[in-house]
């Protein structure tokens, strides 16, 4: 599920409708907004959330809606009772700061049907604490963090640990990427708000093609407002739940090398090596058509998409990505195309099984 976020109190109210409108004509489904910043006068401001979370209701989206232990106590709300969130609109709500366990377990049993969501960033064995107090477990969820100062977001491997907690206890996970254009979000600073600092600055196609290809993230949110319209394209052209790598076809490659690698589910054989991620049933579907011996290499690199030809009897159509650097002194493999080199990385992620698609990045 891919979302949005607006912030009333830092914006129009007619700005944020637009931009939920725009966003959930190309399939957005998530919504999320913050009361960590209600300063300003309060009725006048929780007025403006409550239109535009229901504008958000109407178009179909899931809202979150951040909280933290102090605003229990500015706005005199009890763990006991969550009427307040129902009534502004909220579906979910996200506990930006830890409690001790007790008081979001008996959250989840609220009467209001609403779902917690808690902060998966900070690493305390928040989690774990959590399900000792026997909450229901289909109530809660994981949200990360995201991180407006420059140099503080997550690094890769502390984000993948933390969030493998949450993923192999079942419970649904969520993370932010930032667009290159909103400047809008609910600090006074803010340099963009990503999770992963590696992503400050990327496309924001290729943050969230990031996300996807863990396969540990459920839900990608735009932290900050407002997206462009191409950026909101982009995003919504990616497949949510299946690692995607954007390559470069060579020149000579042709039209059914590119349905071979475009048109296709691919999936990585059980029976895995360190050579070459093998899509094999593929060539089930190609083995009767005519693949001329066309471009081979006598060395094969790390990223290379090749394809068996017409001369490789068995193993004609099928479709490898090549792992790492090695010589290959045969004319029976076609290489049709190269990923590229930011997504490189990805091809760590492919597991036994895993399912897997192209983008020609020359048509996206």
């Amino acid at each position: 599920m891919k979302g949005i976020s607006v912030y009333p109190n830092k914006t129009k109210v007619d700005d944020c409708l637009e931009y939920i409108d725009r966003a959930a004509q190309l399939g957005y489904q998530r919504l999320f907004t913050s009361l960590l910043e209600l300063n300003d006068d309060k009725e006048m401001v929780l007025q403006k959330f409550k239109t535009v979370l229901s504008y958000a209701h109407e178009k179909g989206m899931w809202v979150s809606l951040d909280v933290n232990p102090g605003l229990f106590t500015n706005l005199n709300i009890s763990y006991n009772d969550l009427s307040f969130f129902k009534k502004l609109g909220a579906d979910i709500v996200r506990l930006d700061s830890n409690f001790d366990g007790m008081p979001e377990s008996i959250m989840t049993y609220n009467s209001e049907n609403l779902t917690i969501e808690v902060n998966i960033s900070n690493d305390t064995g928040n989690i774990a604490n959590i399900l000792t107090y026997r909450p229901l477990k289909d109530k809660i969820i994981g949200c990360h963090n995201f991180y407006p100062q420059r140099y503080t977001g997550l690094d890769t491997d502390y984000f993948l640990k933390t969030t493998r907690k949450y993923h192999d206890l079942g419970l649904r996970t969520a993370a932010f990427i930032s667009s290159n254009h909103g400047a809008i979000g609910p600090h006074p600073y803010n340099a963009g708000l990503p999770t992963l600092e590696i992503h400050r600055g990327l496309p924001l196609e290729k943050q969230a093609q990031y996300l996807i290809n863990t396969q540990l993230i459920d839900d990608i949110i735009i932290g900050n407002a407002f997206a462009s319209d191409d950026e909101l394209v982009k995003v919504a052209n990616l497949e949510a739940k299946i690692p995607q790598f954007f390559v470069k076809f060579a020149p000579n490659a042709t039209t059914l090398e590119k349905e071979i690698v475009l048109a296709n589910l691919h999936f990585n054989r059980g029976d895995i090596n360190s050579y070459a991620i093998r899509s094999t049933f593929v060539k089930l579907k190609y083995n009767k058509r005519d693949i001329p011996v066309n471009n081979p290499v006598n060395t094969l690199t790390r990223g290379m998409i090749t394809i068996g030809n017409n001369d490789f009897d068995q193993y004609k159509g099928e479709l490898n990505i090549v792992k790492q650097d090695m010589d290959n002194h045969d004319h029976r493999k076609n290489v049709v195309a190269q990923i590229v080199p930011s997504d490189l990385q990805f091809i760590a992620f492919i597991q036994p099984w895993d399912k897997f698609k192209f983008i020609d990045v020359d048509n996206y």
